[in-house]
């Protein structure tokens, strides 16, 4: 497999600083796996503290992947993968939680980790930054954890309920904000021809599937420019019709 990213993003039409904090790395070992590591995180928090939580993250992220992935490749399994990503959201929270104790403060951040090892992949996922998987379809590979998702699930609220309701932002956990936070951990595999998609909520809020799966499917963009440039237009849609949010987007293609 190759794997192909780019990323995207813009400040909105409100906020001074942009909280959103991406990464992407890619490696390949000496037995000629391709690897990719995406990171989105969405930061929340007064002044540049949500800057801060979304960073930290992104940091973390990035040491784990340059120190001790190396050695985990060695005896390569999912399971032992997925389990070191939770000790690691587990301590990423558990920093951010005690530094706004310290400062008497409160912030946090979204995350949607994303790592690509040869034909399959794990996403570890908190808040409402979402992962899209992009082939003949546009198919959502997380939950939102929020008030509004988990409602729309019990069938107590109906989508169109969701999305105009004042509480649709109210997360029900999030990293650094949480007391404790459960990771959502996915498994699937990878298909070549498949875009996959990283996105804030200030991103997709304004804009529908239909508008991201032609923008964003396969095929749409051949080169990184027009895939750029396709990203580019969706955030301008999306601020155009008044959306208040910071956007990103990290978009993924496998060939």
């Amino acid at each position: 497999m190759k794997f192909t990213a780019l990323v995207e993003t813009d400040v909105g039409n409100i906020k001074k600083t942009n909280q959103d904090s991406t990464l992407i790395k890619l490696a390949s070992t000496i037995d000629g796996r391709n690897i990719l590591l995406a990171v989105l995180c969405d930061g929340m928090g007064g002044l540049q503290k949500g800057e801060l939580a979304s960073a930290t993250a992104v940091r973390y992220f990035s040491t784990w992947f340059d120190k001790e992935l190396p050695y985990q490749l060695k005896s390569f399994n999912w399971e032992t993968l997925s389990e070191a990503w939770k000790r690691l959201i587990e301590k990423l929270n558990t920093v951010i939680l005690r530094y706004g104790e310290k400062s008497n403060t409160t912030l946090g951040t979204t995350l949607t980790a994303l790592l690509f090892i040869d034909d399959s992949y794990m996403i570890a996922h908190v808040g409402d930054t979402r992962a899209y998987e992009i082939h003949h379809d546009l198919r959502q590979l997380t939950e939102d954890h929020t008030y509004v998702a988990r409602e729309v699930k019990r069938g107590n609220m109906t989508l169109e309920e969701a999305r105009k309701s004042p509480r649709r932002n109210v997360l029900l956990q999030c990293v650094g904000a949480s007391k404790k936070v459960v990771p959502e951990v996915i498994f699937g595999k990878l298909e070549r021809g498949t875009n996959y998609l990283l996105c804030s909520d200030g991103f997709r809020n304004e804009i529908t599937s239909e508008e991201i799966f032609n923008h964003l499917k396969p095929g749409a963009g051949v080169t990184k420019e027009e895939s750029k440039s396709h990203l580019r237009h969706l955030m301008n849609i999306a601020k155009e019709r008044r959306e208040r949010d910071n956007l990103t987007a990290i978009l993924i293609k496998v060939e």
